[in-house]
């Protein structure tokens, strides 16, 4: 029952930001049901074992001729991405009080409309379902996109649109196989996890699945679409994007892809791997060349979901276990730095790097939380970003050393690009457009001054964090070997 409340929660604040017409009202509204979800989930983390055990189970008949059920369950993978979903929503949200957006009611609506497709993607334990957050999820932030965007918004979620679209019908050709390959005829999780497939059978289903997830991610070559719709989209909308909505994909890798067809993966590994890789530098290089500061944000993001992707597919603990802390440190770093971004073009009307400059002379409060995102950002030690990223790159050489080198490279790149990108915004002389700036204050200092604590905090204790689901991650490991050695 908990988990229907947690997940049906923002709905219900959907429809009533909806039905609000006033935009403080709406608002405000959105803040709170946002924030009672937070407190649900931190009620639901209290009662949580975190051993290998799926929890709050709910399962109930949905469609019986088709053996659809409304079955979803919470176990350490998802409890990682329900934290990050429902921590991350209340910041975007509180970040977007200073702005006014047309039909707010609408905006904030989305947005939560948004937040319960994710959750319902993050617990579903029936494919069927699963495929229902994942749509639920996609057509908000397509409006969001659309309707508060900027400029050439129309061209660019049309692509972003009909990226995602043909994922998503990859995917649904994927559940749909494995449905009629299922003896039970049902979408039940553990039925896919249970079927013998031979290996042409997993070759097909594993890119079915990996193209749809690798859009999402966005990982090379699937990833045309992300830089643009980064920058056209409405600051909520970019956070949303980059903090919560790719790890959709990268969080379905791991509970739909890996234990349905490991031998597919195995036989593919390499690929993905190299893919993931190439996504890295690729990415950091292109960074290099940016002149505004929001693109240049963008592709520092598929540099790291590339790593996050190669560690992945090693397949083991220091991969997977890398992957899920990572996923929560770029979330709350991504968020940070297109909100500092948002702040600064909020006042001066510019992201283009070169037109800024000496910020932290007038606003050394902005250029301290710049500065620790930003840190966290490169993997500092002692910041959330470091644990991650060195288990991942740890997974990534173990499977190959030269692949481990280059990869690796992504920590002298994306410290380069970042620390050329502060000093050319914050430090330095100030300009006629940046002398008459003002320092961060109300709701501002509320959203940066929780991700500054959230980067320190994880960043010298990750302990419990990587504990929600180390039980689940070696679990799922034993399932995907079993299976294999079946195979073999």
């Amino acid at each position: 029952m908990e988990l229907l409340i947690l997940i049906f929660l923002p709905l219900v604040g959907a429809i009533i930001s909806a039905l609000v017409a006033k935009q403080n009202t709406a608002k405000v509204a959105a803040l709170v049901f946002s924030i009672l979800t937070l407190a649900t989930t931190i009620g639901l983390l209290f009662r949580f074992t975190p051993d290998a055990s799926t929890q709050f189970v709910v399962n109930y008949s949905w469609i019986d001729q088709l053996g659809i059920r409304f079955h979803a369950g919470i176990d350490g993978i998802s409890m990682v991405m329900v934290l990050l979903t429902n921590v991350l929503v209340p910041l975007i949200i509180l970040s977007s009080f200073k702005h006014e957006y047309k039909n707010a009611n609408a905006f904030y609506a989305l947005i939560l409309f948004m937040q319960s497709g994710l959750l319902l993607v993050f617990t579903a334990l029936d494919a069927f379902l699963f495929y229902i957050g994942w749509e639920a999820a996609l057509i908000p932030i397509y409006f969001i996109c659309a309707m508060w965007g900027g400029k050439d918004r129309i061209r660019v979620n049309i692509k972003f649109f009909v990226y995602t679209i043909a994922g998503s019908l990859f995917m649904l050709l994927g559940i749909i196989y494995l449905y009629l390959q299922n003896p039970s005829h049902n979408f039940d999780i553990n039925a896919f996890y249970a079927l013998e497939l031979d290996t042409h059978q997993q070759g097909w289903i594993f890119w079915a699945f990996f193209i749809a997830f690798a859009i999402k991610m966005p990982i090379f070559p699937f990833h045309t679409w992300q830089p643009d719709t980064y920058t056209t989209a409405p600051t909520p909308g970019t956070m949303l994007l980059s903090g919560i909505m790719l790890k959709m994909g990268i969080y379905s890798v791991i509970r739909w892809l890996l234990p349905i067809v490991p031998q597919g993966v195995q036989d593919w590994t390499c690929v993905a791997i190299i893919l993931s890789v190439i996504g890295i530098i690729y990415a950091a290089l292109i960074a290099f060349t940016q002149k505004d500061a929001k693109r240049l944000i963008a592709y520092s993001s598929i540099s790291h979901v590339g790593l996050i992707s190669a560690g992945i597919f090693t397949l083991s603990m220091q991969g997977l276990q890398g992957s899920m802390i990572q996923m929560l440190s770029h979330g709350i770093n991504v968020v940070g730095l297109f909100f500092v971004l948002d702040i600064i073009f909020s006042r001066l009307n510019t992201n283009k790097i070169e037109e800024l400059g000496g910020l932290a002379k007038v606003a050394p409060k902005l250029a301290i939380v710049f500065l620790i995102i930003v840190l966290g950002t490169v993997a500092l030690p002692g910041t959330n970003g470091f644990i991650g990223e060195f288990l991942l790159l740890m997974s990534v050489y173990n499977y190959s050393a030269w692949l481990g080198a280059i990869a690796g490279l992504t920590i002298i790149f994306g410290a380069v690009y970042m620390f050329r990108m502060y000093q050319k915004i914050m430090l330095g002389e100030t300009n006629e457009l940046t002398f008459s700036f003002i320092d961060i204050k109300g709701t501002e200092k509320i959203v940066l001054y929780t991700i500054c604590a959230l980067i320190i905090v994880i960043g010298v204790y990750p302990k419990p964090l990587m504990q929600l689901s180390d039980a689940s991650i070696q679990h799922l490991l034993e399932q995907i070997n079993q299976k294999l050695t079946g195979i073999n």
